[in-house]
């Protein structure tokens, strides 16, 4: 049976308490904290940088799993690493030297993983597998929260799968972009096991309601 995570994104939380928004999303069951950095270059927005990964490790035991939307990326990976984070992915088109970068992260002490743009091919998968513990795929473009779902996600998240099943290696397999409670089944289905979820959670006034019916859609496969 498959393992499910919950990964809440604080880019759609109360910056102003953010302490206490993280206490309080991990309180309602969350697994994970997403940590989404953009750097008004690789994408069009510009979000939080390692000192809020800092200020905000104290609060949570669950893992932070930091998404680098920044080009170039080597330069800022030893600095999330030291400020707390767990997991740290990044995009391809951002690495000189993917396989290096990979090998940054994991010498940090954290989690390694590729993240694809919906329009990004997964050719750069048949060189790297064995150094991934992640795959993030996007399902919608990167740069701002609250949009929509992109169902062709739905195709490659089932051809990633099968690459992680053939692989016979143990990688999580996220998806990013428009999950809710009314299609977090299917990306599930799909081949996902876990969750990024920002406005579909924060933008509710009870997260725990939210995350009980994401895990009843879960439970109900």
């Amino acid at each position: 049976m498959a393992t499910y995570r919950i990964a809440p994104s604080i880019l759609s939380a109360d910056f102003a308490r953010l302490g206490e928004e993280v206490r309080n999303v991990v309180a309602a069951g969350a697994d994970i904290i997403h940590f989404d950095v953009m750097d008004n270059h690789y994408v069009p927005n510009l979000t939080i940088g390692p000192l809020v990964c800092e200020a905000i490790r104290p609060h949570v035991q669950v893992p932070i799993d930091v998404h680098l939307m920044v080009k170039p990326v080597d330069r800022i990976i030893p600095d999330f690493a030291k400020a707390g984070a767990n997991i740290i992915t990044f995009h391809p088109e951002a690495s000189e030297h993917i396989d290096r970068t990979l090998q940054l992260i994991r010498d940090n002490g954290c989690k390694a993983g590729l993240v694809f743009n919906p329009a990004t091919p997964l050719h750069y998968l048949d060189h790297v597998v064995d150094k991934l513990d992640i795959i993030l795929l996007m399902s919608v473009n990167p740069g701002f929260g609250g949009q929509s779902f992109i169902p062709e996600a739905l195709k490659k998240i089932a051809d990633v799968r099968q690459r992680i099943d053939a692989s016979g290696r143990d990688i999580m397999l996220e998806v990013d972009g428009g999950i809710k409670v009314d299609n977090i089944a299917a990306a599930a289905k799909a081949g996902a096991d876990t969750f990024v979820a920002g406005s579909a959670i924060f933008g509710k006034p009870d997260y725990k309601a939210v995350i009980d019916a994401m895990r009843g859609q879960l439970a109900g496969l």
